[in-house]
């Protein structure tokens, strides 16, 4: 155990600053302590496998753990971003658009709700959709056209029926 951490002692002594640098030149001054204490603590738990000299070897262990820290930092902002998306707008409004979505598409023919499903929801081009239904593509993309206008239909808000108004334009001209 002393000889052991004796080689390490040197080795640290010998290759920190180097390795310093080499973080230092690749992403800044603000992550590498960071880096150089886990590269260096990777080394410890690694010992028996660090050859002599040892600097190339800390090197490809400190761009390793770069590189991890950017793919670890990546997948913070793509939460991030995910959550932002989640969160704008009122969430109330957000399901109410979908439940009067679901609604609508409840309310449409099983043909249609199928039409309009394998384009949307499953992502799949007319062409392919087609193949699906067992149709031509311009077939397909004529009842696609339907049902959606259908469904456009549906989504609309009832409007009240009026039938006393009069022509407002008419009676003031």
């Amino acid at each position: 155990m002393a000889d052991d951490s004796h080689r390490f002692t040197g080795m640290y002594d010998e290759c920190r600053q180097r390795v310093w640098a080499y973080v230092v030149s690749r992403a800044g001054r603000q992550v590498a302590d960071e880096v150089v204490s886990e590269t260096f603590a990777i080394a410890w738990r690694r010992l028996d496998d660090v050859p002599e000299p040892a600097l190339p070897w800390l090197l490809g262990v400190a761009r390793n753990v770069l590189r991890d820290n950017v793919r670890a930092e990546a997948r913070r902002e793509a939460l991030a971003a995910e959550l932002r998306a989640w969160t704008e707008g009122d969430v109330a409004d957000q399901v109410t658009e979908r439940m009067g979505v679901l609604r609508a598409l409840a309310a449409l023919p099983e043909d249609d709700r199928e039409i309009l499903m394998l384009v949307a929801w499953h992502g799949l081009s007319p062409k392919e959709a087609a193949r699906v239904i067992g149709c031509s593509s311009a077939a397909f993309r004529v009842r696609l056209h339907r049902a959606r206008k259908r469904l456009a239909r549906t989504m609309e808000p009832a409007q009240p029926a009026l039938p006393h108004v009069r022509n407002l334009s008419e009676e003031w001209s």
